[in-house]
């Protein structure tokens, strides 16, 4: 697309002078009588310079150029003033005005056209600039809703799950699906009674407190959190990242919060907060994916997996972790467990055999 440049002069005979000599080099040209009318046509056909008339009626160049460069829109246009008036306190006044050139008539054709290249060249400079701000902005706007991104997933996913599910392209990662996983699920022993009668400020604090440890732990191994409620938590592992070895992760995971949380009852105790530690876990099975509705979507896992997980953690007493024999069967080389026999659970038709993990082996 030609440059395009807006002449603006009182007199027809500089115009046609002008759009002769602009016109046979290429440029586009688009002509006004007066500086009202060159405001209007600023406007309309976006000029990339503008060649003003110093002395004209309605409203001289140095008005016209003020009123220019005011405009967040328009400020970028260079302008040349033409005028007969060529003494230094005129040419200052006009560049003091925004002006970016000076041209005394009459003028040599040669020399104005090297003018109006060289003004071209700062356009095209300038424009690029704008456009180069803009991408920065717009890289700046993504990054930041990136980092926004970050901190939601963050509510469920372990920072290097969150930013394995940022840089990937595939759409289908929290669709509902089929996969097999171990879920781990913790509460503590005395809860209930401990916040009957507990202050709720209390009551908070300890939570806080809780949650933070089993936080850092469940982040260190890579687990999925789906959810706290009050005292309880669910943990999953091999979604909506595949990990190696998830069920080895989840009872690693599990002892190391079991001496963690032996840590915090020391200070609880002495606070006259009796409790302590329950964990279940499970292996198999479920559907996982978005749950909610629009406006509020939280990522869980339904299925039988899930349920037993909970079952065990509610016959976990205080210090006991609590496996299937599927988690015992994958994880017998690496720890010491004692069957604790069949127990009967809600839900559950058949009994299930249940271990106590003790111990990593030596």
């Amino acid at each position: 697309m030609a440059n395009k440049i807006l002449i603006v002069d009182d007199d027809p005979f500089n115009l046609d002078l002008l759009d002769q000599e602009l016109a046979d080099q290429g440029y586009a040209i688009e002509r006004a009588g007066d500086g009202e009318e060159a405001l209007e046509k600023v406007e309309s056909f976006l000029p990339d310079l503008i060649l003003l008339d110093y002395m004209m009626p309605k409203m001289n160049g140095i008005e016209v150029v003020k009123r220019l460069k005011q405009n967040e829109r328009y400020k970028g246009i260079p302008v040349i003033l033409l005028t007969a008036k060529g003494s230094q306190e005129d040419k200052a006044r006009g560049l003091d005005a925004g002006a970016e050139d000076y041209v005394v008539k009459p003028f040599d054709p040669v020399e104005l056209l090297a003018r109006v290249r060289s003004m071209m060249r700062l356009k095209q400079m300038h424009d690029s600039l704008e456009e180069w701000n803009r991408t920065l902005a717009e890289k700046v706007r993504q990054q930041v809703d990136e980092i926004e991104r970050m901190g939601r997933l963050k509510r469920y996913l372990s920072p290097q799950i969150a930013e394995t599910v940022l840089k990937s392209e595939d759409d289908n990662l929290f669709k509902s699906h089929r996969r097999e996983i171990t879920v781990v699920f913790l509460d503590l022993r005395g809860f209930t009674a401990f916040s009957d009668s507990a202050e709720p400020e209390e009551v908070m604090e300890l939570l806080r407190s809780y949650h933070a440890e089993m936080g850092k732990l469940i982040f260190k191994f890579e687990g999925t959190l789906e959810r706290f409620t009050g005292d309880g938590i669910m943990v999953f592992f091999n979604d909506p990242i595949p990990c190696e070895n998830p069920t080895e992760r989840a009872v690693r995971m599990t002892l190391d919060m079991r001496v963690t949380v032996k840590e915090l009852r020391t200070g609880w105790l002495k606070k006259g907060y009796d409790l302590d530690l329950g964990v279940g876990l499970a292996a198999g099975y479920a559907t996982l994916g978005n749950i909610g509705f629009e406006g509020r979507m939280d990522y869980g896992a339904v299925g039988n997996v899930t349920n037993l997980s909970a079952r065990l953690c509610g016959e976990a007493k205080g210090g006991q972790i609590l496996v299937s024999q599927r988690v015992l069967a994958t994880v017998e080389g690496l720890v010491e467990a004692e069957p604790v026999g069949e127990l009967s659970l809600k839900g559950f038709h058949r009994s299930i055999t249940a271990y106590n993990v003790l111990r990593l082996k030596e």
